[in-house]
């Protein structure tokens, strides 16, 4: 039966850029949202942690937190400009070698991927301790529908560049990894895209756990699991899912956009 009086809409896009410059100011006020996300949400973990942008201007470079700054407090202008050989060209602080390690070789292995996000979160840091990926036990799990790797084992804190290229390797197009007894990593065309990922497969790691504990979860059919996967698991999916927070964290903490 046709349904009357409905009114169409239309889901809002990511937007464009008249110049580089442009794009630049705007991925880095989205970074810093989604620091300041992490932190509300629990994701902070001391120093670790970090969420990385592709810089429009140099697309070698990217933008990432400095080292030891608490995620709640991060503002777009404290954000560090990073090269490929790991050098900071504009900020005034360090960055963290495992920021580097890491999101440099996803950035160099997947020119797809404009931001990445890793932090140490609870459910996700526990969940990656069972060695598996997660399992399609919910609508939100179906996002990560045959889009997650495993990193199937843990040598240490990660200071070597070959462990980055395993962790880029492992990941290969998908948008999200489990790495093995460490947490989780997640990867989009927009930051807003990368950050959603990771706030919902966090939830998904602590649905999960939640449900094992309580009994064996059903799994839902790879066919229900993949069509609901087109819905909830494309990039503008991601994206426009990240919108109500970001709303959110701005009218909150408005002082993130200098």
């Amino acid at each position: 039966m046709a349904m009357t009086g409905v009114r169409e809409f239309t889901i809002p896009k990511p937007p464009t850029f008249s110049t580089p410059e442009e794009e630049r100011q705007h991925r880095k006020q989205r970074l810093a949202a989604a620091f300041r996300l992490f932190a509300l949400f629990g994701f902070d973990e001391g120093v670790a942690g970090h969420i990385t942008a592709r810089d429009p201007v140099l697309p070698d470079h990217f933008w990432v937190n400095p080292f030891g700054a608490y995620f709640g407090h991060i503002k777009a202008s404290d954000l560090l400009l990073v090269n490929h050989d790991g050098e900071v060209v504009e900020g005034k602080r360090p960055v963290n070698a495992a920021a580097f390690v890491i999101h440099s070789q996803v950035h160099k292995a997947r020119p797809d991927v404009v931001a990445a996000a890793h932090a140490h979160s609870p459910s996700g840091k526990a969940w990656s301790s069972l060695g598996r990926p997660i399992d399609m036990i919910t609508q939100d799990a179906c996002a990560f529908f045959e889009d997650q790797s495993l990193l199937d084992n843990f040598t240490g804190v990660v200071i070597d560049l070959e462990e980055g290229r395993r962790i880029a390797r492992t990941l290969g197009d998908h948008k999200a990894i489990v790495l093995q007894n460490h947490g989780l990593l997640t990867v989009g065309q927009t930051v807003d895209e990368a950050a959603w990922w990771f706030i919902t497969m966090e939830r998904s790691c602590q649905a999960q756990l939640a449900a094992e504990a309580a009994g064996t979860p059903k799994l839902i059919d790879e066919d229900s699991a993949k069509s609901t996967y087109n819905v909830v698991g494309s990039h503008l999916a991601g994206w426009f899912s990240f919108q109500p927070l970001f709303a959110r964290i701005v009218r909150e903490q408005p002082d993130l956009l200098d």
